[in-house]
């Protein structure tokens, strides 16, 4: 081989290896595609501090780089500046993190009300992609215990001729006296006897005071294995009374399916069980009737069945959640006549029990509750605005 063939066959070497480094060099990256997605916040207002919603922003897979993204609030039923404070601007959520979040301040406010919403949208990132719609759901329970009422209707005077006041409850405190009543809490037994569908609860949520009144409220929410909420207030071992004339001050719920009642039982119950303790219910309304209640005495008859003798009483106009009514008894021995608003609407006597079955000579305690479903009004639709209160000015004993 001579040197010009020596050195072409050098010039193909090194192309060769040129050729071979290139083929061996390092791959470019694959760009890593994270996308973002923010939760729905759901909690409650804070009557007396500002609180805050933290809305989280989740990144999957992390990214080496920073993510950027735009964000705004929108309002909903809730209203910026009044509810919330608006607020935006650009997220940044640093390389290799798998969460940021963004908090909105929530002015504090006691009004029962109920719940608000607004909403947090993202837009515009920069090393990312959104889920979605790239929108949460803010939402406010309003569950503060301040909720004001008209207070228009008929009044009962705190005298009467030939009695005096021997207790009352003008439910002006600020919150229930638990030396006169009980928070029941629970279904019963197959729904208090009634096969009603709600769950009493001991919760400010479904009783409480406010501008001098009690208010049990009835929710429509998941609880307990129920689908709705409510409360049942007795006096059973801390009050009763025998004779003398009642006066009950209220306002009442009157959608379908709720069932409302100012009514008493007798301290016996526990040892002879109802109905021999003997019932009184002063006021029951069903709310598929909302200008009607009814006024029912209960008792064990003589052959060891269930008998009652009641009436109703309708308004000319209007229904019984638009002003407060009065519900009284006026109770003797022997004797007991209920009213609405000082109208007679119902009369029972021991001659309609007889003698030996009439149970209402003794002691009976109060028991204020809204009932949800149950045999007697059957069960919300869809027609069943919640939350539903009840109202209640006084409770007023005169013997």
């Amino acid at each position: 081989m001579n040197n010009s063939q020596i050195y072409i066959l050098l010039i193909y070497l090194s192309l060769f290896c040129a050729c071979s480094k290139s083929d061996n060099s390092v791959p470019v990256p694959v760009p890593v595609i994270s996308t973002i997605s923010v939760a729905d916040v759901i909690q409650p207002r804070e009557s007396k501090l500002v609180s805050s919603f933290r809305f989280f922003i989740n990144v999957s897979p992390v990214n080496p780089k920073d993510i950027k993204v735009n964000y705004s609030t929108k309002d909903g039923t809730a209203l910026s500046g009044k509810d919330y404070v608006a607020t935006s601007g650009t997220l940044t959520i640093a390389a290799n993190k798998s969460f940021a979040f963004i908090d909105v301040s929530i002015p504090a406010d006691s009004l029962r009300q109920a719940e608000q919403t607004f909403s947090l949208e993202l837009s515009a990132p920069v090393n990312a992609t959104v889920t979605g719609s790239g929108k949460a759901t803010g939402t406010i329970q309003n569950d503060g215990t301040y909720l004001p009422t008209d207070n228009t209707g008929y009044s009962t005077p705190l005298t009467y001729p030939d009695y005096t006041l021997v207790w009352s409850d003008e439910f002006s405190g600020v919150k229930l006296d638990p030396a006169v009543w009980n928070q029941e809490i629970g279904n019963g037994a197959n729904g208090w006897g009634n096969r009603e569908l709600e769950y009493y609860t001991n919760s400010l949520k479904n009783s409480f005071l406010s501008s001098g009144n009690l208010i049990i409220e009835a929710r429509k929410e998941a609880i307990s294995g129920f689908n709705y909420s409510s409360a049942r207030l007795t006096t059973q071992n801390k009050k009763s009374f025998k004779f003398g004339r009642i006066d009950i001050r209220a306002k009442l719920p009157v959608a379908k399916g709720m069932w409302p009642a100012l009514w008493m039982l007798g301290t016996n119950i526990s040892s002879v069980g109802w109905p021999a303790c003997g019932e009184i219910d002063i006021m029951e309304l069903v709310g598929s009737a909302p200008s009607n209640v009814k006024a029912t005495m209960h008792w064990k008859d003589g052959a060891g069945g269930h008998a009652s003798k009641g009436a109703d009483y309708t308004l000319s106009s209007g229904n019984f959640s638009q002003q407060f009514h009065v519900f009284s008894m006026v109770w003797k021995k022997d004797s007991i006549r209920c009213y609405v608003d000082d109208h007679l609407t119902t009369t029972v006597t021991s001659t309609d029990a007889g003698p030996d079955n009439y149970p209402f000579n003794a002691d009976q305690f109060f028991i204020i509750n809204v009932a949800t479903g149950g045999d007697w009004p059957g069960p919300p639709d869809a027609s069943t605005p919640f939350p539903q209160q009840m109202f209640v000015d006084y409770v007023r004993v005169f013997q």
